[in-house]
């Protein structure tokens, strides 16, 4: 039987054998030997005697297998640490020190896997990094070789107007690059968000001053408003989403239109709102905006790749955020964004 494969359980039932003929040979004895009243004075005896005996061996054996366990615990949550040489000692036989050989190997394997894992991140993070610099290097050349022709074709203007249509080109490729690279950053887990707490009202104040000059030249209305408020985000990554949704929002928004930022807190949550009175999203168009080069039928206008709502989905996300959207055609735009307030318990 499996149940007497561990020593400790075969040293109890040997223990507790050994107690009951102890006890219950001399008791069979008295009975046989003494007078009524007193054989009934040492069977008594002897049931009590052994019951102690067997209360006793099963108390000790319970509290050596709840030290096993305690050690087994302590030895799996350091393990869930980070300690990867952190194993359960399991030098016996029995169901429990099979048991722990089992979570020993799972152990090693997880720690494998988080190896592999690590290799696989940093192998993507140089790979990332030198197809940027890769990409960088011959289109800043052509961007310098650009500038050079449209110096040239100054007296030209039809070549000028070439010159400075492959100049906006230029420019579409270099954010494409930029907007690619962040997205499988992302997607391979080489970010790092250095989350630390940051003023909403800061990081907005920031985004209208940079969309600011293209409200001006494209005769729109950016308002911003919200109570100050403490936000744990990653400065650089966390403004460069809610833009990316505020770009959305100028794109789909015809002249005189309006585009608003707003944040306010809750209880538990951050919550940023972008809001437009633009053209509006279909509603068959709805349920892949956030999906990477798709684009509308409707939107043959303006001159994104579909790279713009993906990458901020994965940034909100990245920051255990969420994203809504809430849309008609012709009704404008509202992009809900929520964050989670860490709290103390």
């Amino acid at each position: 039987m499996r149940i007497f494969a561990e020593q400790k359980t075969r040293r109890l039932f040997g223990c507790l054998v050994l107690a009951v003929a102890v006890f219950a040979l001399p008791a069979a004895a008295g009975a046989a030997l003494l007078p009524h009243a007193a054989a009934f004075w040492v069977v008594a005896a002897a049931f009590v005697c052994t019951g102690a005996a067997v209360c006793a061996g099963t108390y000790l054996y319970l509290r050596a297998q709840d030290r096993t366990l305690e050690h087994a615990a302590a030895v799996i949550q350091d393990c869930r640490t980070g300690n990867p040489d952190a194993r359960i000692p399991c030098e016996e036989e029995g169901e429990l020190c099979r048991l722990f050989h089992e979570v020993n190997a799972l152990a090693a394997v997880l720690n494998a896997h988080a190896e592999n894992e690590s290799r696989s991140r940093q192998f993507l993070k140089d790979t990332f990094s030198d197809i940027s610099h890769q990409l960088k290097t011959p289109l800043a050349a052509l961007n310098v070789y650009n500038g050079l022709l449209q110096q040239e074709t100054q007296g030209t203007p039809s070549l000028n107007e070439y010159a400075l249509l492959s100049e906006q080109e230029l420019d579409r490729i270099a954010a494409l690059v930029q907007d690619l690279l962040k997205i499988a950053r992302l997607d391979a887990g080489t970010v790092a968000m250095e989350k630390n707490p940051e003023s909403v009202r800061d990081m907005m104040a920031v985004l209208q001053r940079r969309f600011a000059y293209r409200a001006v030249q494209e005769h729109k209305h950016f308002l911003c408003s919200g109570a100050d408020c403490l936000l744990p985000c990653d400065r650089n990554w966390l403004p460069e989403a809610i833009g990316n949704l505020v770009k959305n929002a100028f794109d789909h928004t015809q002249q005189g239109g309006t585009i608003r930022v707003e944040w306010r807190t809750f209880a538990s949550i951050v919550q940023i709102v972008v809001r437009d009175n633009g053209s509006g999203i279909p509603p068959e168009d709805l349920p892949h905006i956030f999906k990477r080069f798709y684009r509308s039928r409707f939107s043959s206008d303006t001159q994104g790749v579909g790279l713009g709502l993906p990458l901020a989905k994965a940034v909100i996300e990245a920051h255990g955020g969420t994203i809504e959207v809430d849309s008609a055609p012709g009704a404008g735009t509202t992009f809900t964004v929520n964050f989670p307030i860490p709290t103390k318990l």
